[in-house]
């Protein structure tokens, strides 16, 4: 699987590189970000298209390089100029204060505002995790997304019993499958498909 696909998965920023720089060109006012992500007040500072470019690659890196990181935990970072607000869940508390502390070393970056949730330990949901990991990876047609094991395309939340896909896929029918094969799985309350639809070259 491509390196670039990869990335991708980390960390999804509100724009990419290039489309960020020719946004804030033509337009003075930042774009909203996605639907449910918390919005970063403005920094004091403006930054030009090429800063803001710099410190988006930096955050995808630290991200990048966070240990312990992995196919049942998942962070996004939205930016506004020199401020970076941290959304997501992790399974393991000391990847929240990780992630903060590696993105406050980015060079540019004033603000981190760290709103990363931890998931809640316990039994049941730690069996979910396992039983969807497998509905989903070790099913014929979606075992192509199991080459990467250091980061996974698809990464699965639960709460309480109830899951939530994140990360990219191929097709439509693959991100349907996943909602499929995770909703056979016991136990499972409901199931959030928040999977993105990204064709790798």
């Amino acid at each position: 699987m491509r390196k670039g696909f990869v990335i991708a998965v980390v960390v999804l920023l509100v724009m990419s590189l290039e489309s960020m720089a020719a946004a804030q060109a033509s337009q003075p006012a930042t774009p909203n970000p996605p639907a449910g992500a918390m919005q970063a007040p403005a920094s004091s500072e403006a930054v030009s298209p090429q800063v803001q470019a710099k410190i988006n690659k930096g955050i995808q890196h630290a991200l990048l390089m966070l240990p312990y990181y992995g196919v049942y935990d998942w962070i996004a970072a939205y930016v506004q100029g020199r401020t970076v607000t941290l959304t997501g869940a992790v399974l393991r508390s000391s990847l929240k204060p990780d992630a903060e502390r590696a993105v406050k070393k980015v060079e540019g970056v004033d603000t981190v505002i760290n709103n990363i949730e931890v998931l809640p330990p316990g039994p049941l949901d730690d069996r979910i995790r396992r039983a969807v990991y497998d509905a989903i990876y070790n099913y014929g047609p979606l075992f192509k997304y199991s080459n990467d094991k250091v980061n996974p395309p698809i990464h699965i939340l639960v709460r309480n019993a109830r899951v939530t896909l994140e990360g990219i896929v191929d097709t439509e029918v693959d991100k349907g499958q996943c909602t499929l094969r995770a909703n056979q799985v016991p136990s499972v309350l409901s199931v959030t498909n928040n999977l993105r639809v990204i064709k790798s070259k």
